[in-house]
């Protein structure tokens, strides 16, 4: 598609596993041509990463769809000059090493700046690029320790737990491709071209983490609250858990609206909770919590999930099943708006095997704009850019991208 918000714009992501992969692939996915550099013959750690069958993972070729891949040797000479020559191209460079490593290979804001006065930089790193721990290497784990995510994911009683995907890093992810974009926004509708330390966008993992902890330090600081681990609820808010059916599946729902809280216990069969002045607002019920959950579950115990769930529903009772990837798969509301996308891939098996990845957010014109293509081989996109875009005859190419004549 040629009409996508972001066609026109070039991006050169010089970046590995999850953070700046995600920026990229959010700007790729609505029209933005990213060249990824990756080392040459190993490329993005990624492509190993949950790797069962074939030589490259499907969460690489998840997070690096609708991208161009080239590999260059950007510690030699003549790759760090393809990076300058492909900067000079660009109208973003997005990277994730750690602060000082760019600067260390002669690729820093101020040679990006030399090769492309007006280019927008947006770094992501562990901890940003000044502070005390700037230097630092860490991952989305330790990020997501240090923003304060970590203490309240999982049981009180049990040590902190993990969610099951990378979130620090995609968060990350998320505001570097706001970044990028505001980064031309600014540089557009400037008079003058923004000097280079407002075009260069510093986001750090702990500090994405942090943003979205909502009231956590106002909360302390305010009213000395230290939050903890609740399970599968919200502290504060009840009822709002995950419940058991009687043919073994799971549903969450959210009961926790005042007149909500009323219809959802009509529908249980405890209209006495319901009236209950002391549960008429979510600070006693969360007092009492313990006591609901027990109703509820009693309740969901006892009928399968698709009856609790048509009974909620029916009644106006916020609630859905918890999802397994079959279960993903196989829902209407994803098939409709087009959220799970269909190619035939390598899997190391003899012939390629059609499998779904999951759509484009945000939605345009009712439906996910398609994917156009997976995460690319490695190096699938080197001579085309090296020797389409930047004329580079064939023995320049190879000494960029350190091929081996």
């Amino acid at each position: 598609m040629t009409d996508l918000p972001l066609s026109g714009v070039r991006v050169l992501e010089l970046g590995n596993y999850i953070a700046a992969p995600t920026a990229g692939r959010l700007l790729a996915d609505f029209g933005a041509e990213v060249i990824k550099v990756e080392r040459p013959r190993t490329g993005d750690e990624l492509r190993n990463w949950r790797l069962y069958a074939g030589d490259t993972s499907m969460l690489y070729r998840t997070l690096n769809r609708n991208k161009r891949s080239i590999t260059l040797d950007m510690r030699s000479d003549a790759g760090r000059q393809a990076v300058l020559d492909l900067a000079a191209l660009s109208d973003v460079v997005l990277e994730n090493f750690r602060p000082g490593t760019l600067e260390k290979w002669g690729l820093g804001p101020a040679e990006l700046d030399a090769a492309h006065p007006g280019v927008v930089l947006v770094r992501i790193s562990a901890f940003g690029q000044t502070g005390p721990l700037s230097a630092r290497p860490g991952f989305a784990a330790v990020a997501e320790a240090m923003g304060g995510l970590r203490a309240l994911v999982g049981e009180e009683d049990r040590p902190p737990s993990r969610t099951g995907v990378s979130i620090g890093d995609s968060i990350a992810g998320l505001y570097g491709a706001f970044s990028a974009v505001m980064g031309l926004f600014q540089r557009e509708s400037s008079p003058e071209r923004p000097p280079l330390n407002r075009r260069s966008m510093d986001i750090a993992l702990n500090e994405a983490v942090f943003s979205v902890m909502e009231s956590l330090v106002p909360d302390h600081l305010a009213y000395g609250v230290e939050r903890r681990r609740v399970g599968g609820r919200m502290e504060g808010i009840a009822p709002s858990n995950a419940y058991v059916c009687g043919d073994g599946g799971s549903v969450v729902i959210a009961g926790n609206g005042d007149s909500i809280y009323g219809r959802f216990m009509q529908v249980i069969g405890r209209p006495e909770l319901a009236e209950e002045p002391d549960l008429a607002s979510n600070a006693g019920r969360w007092q009492r919590r313990d006591e609901l959950d027990g109703a509820i579950e009693a309740w969901t115990r006892s009928l399968p999930r698709a009856d609790v769930l048509a009974r909620l529903e029916e009644a106006g009772v916020p609630a859905g099943p918890i999802h397994s990837a079959a279960d993903i798969v196989a829902d209407e509301q994803f098939r409709a708006r087009n959220m799970v996308q269909y190619f035939d891939v390598d899997t190391g098996g003899d012939e390629p095997a059609r499998v779904g990845f999951p759509g484009i957010v945000p939605v345009l014109d009712g439906a996910s704009v398609p994917v156009r293509h997976v995460g690319p081989d490695l190096g699938a996109d080197t001579h085309d850019v090296l020797g389409g875009l930047l004329g580079y005859p064939d023995d320049r190419i190879r000494a960029a991208a350190g091929e081996e004549s």
